[in-house]
């Protein structure tokens, strides 16, 4: 690419780096003044409307965060669904998408096109409650994962990924005896690195910060996710104390426990990317040029 160097293309270049500072100071700066208010003491975070590192840091907040059963409890939930949500999420997705890869699968049309059909249209809130219910899952860990198991466009991509494979290296396989599961398992999945590492980073993130299913489906506070006793303690309208108490009767900070709460929600998403970082890229774009 070549660099316009023309008092025109010079402008342009400055012009254009202001505007990507200016949004990424707009996206950094709430991040930085919620990370040092919760190494802040309750007197700082009071007096001092904003500020990006505090006069003393303390660690009073997340000493009592690690030091309660109640954020550590909710933690190891959140981590623990996330893996399992995940691995089973992606799992289904991938034994979907292959055969829906095949165009001489019987019935193929159908099923794509019942998939398609969920993009648009879903069944809402209180029927997807009522099924949840009826299954038995209510309180149930399950029902954060299984109802959203798998997401008809992460699937359809996968899918188109899946038909730009060389068909000649599956039918070598066939030939040397491989079944169709041995081609999906030795082929095509060590081919499929990209995009299953893409996929797994959307629904782990999903899963994360996913605090309506935990809110609809959960009913016992002590299964509470981490998403959720973030949405109490920070929702506008939610009592901070009272959505402790009921956990907790230890007194805590509570507007240092607000920030601590947000960085410890968020801190492992963000750990997550840089080891995904290289597959990416490519895996977005991958599998969603052409059908």
């Amino acid at each position: 690419m070549v660099k316009d160097n023309s008092p025109a293309g010079r402008a342009f270049d400055v012009l254009n780096a202001i505007v990507l500072f200016g949004l990424a100071a707009i996206t950094l700066l709430p991040l930085l003044y919620v990370a040092a208010g919760s190494f802040a003491s309750e007197g700082e975070i009071a007096a001092r409307p904003f500020f990006l590192w505090p006069h003393k840091i303390v660690t009073d907040t997340y000493d009592y965060i690690f030091g309660t059963g109640v954020f550590v409890r909710a933690l190891l939930i959140t981590i623990c669904v996330t893996l399992v949500g995940t691995a089973v999420q992606v799992g289904l997705t991938l034994t979907m998408a292959y055969p829906l890869a095949k165009r001489q699968l019987p019935g193929r049309a159908l099923v794509l096109n019942l998939v398609i059909f969920t993009l648009v249209f879903s069944g809402g809130m209180i029927p997807t409650y009522l099924v949840v219910r009826n299954l038995g899952l209510l309180d149930s860990y399950w029902a954060l994962i299984l109802p959203l198991a798998i997401n008809p466009f992460y699937l359809i991509i996968v899918k188109t990924f899946f038909q730009q494979l060389p068909e000649a290296l599956e039918e070598a396989a066939r030939i040397d005896g491989c079944t169709e599961i041995g081609v999906f398992r030795r082929i095509v999945l060590p081919l499929s690195k990209p995009i299953i590492a893409t996929f797994s980073l959307f629904y782990a993130v999903g899963i994360w910060n996913d605090y309506m299913s935990p809110l609809l489906y959960i009913n016992d506070n002590q299964k509470w996710t981490l998403q959720v006793l973030v949405r109490q303690l920070t929702a506008p309208n939610a009592d901070s104390a009272n959505a402790l108490q009921a956990l907790d009767s230890t007194l805590f900070p509570e507007q240092g426990l607000k920030f601590a709460i947000i960085v410890i929600a968020t801190l492992p998403i963000l750990l997550v990317y840089p080891f995904l970082q290289k597959h990416f890229a490519k895996g977005v774009l991958i599998g969603s040029v052409k059908e």
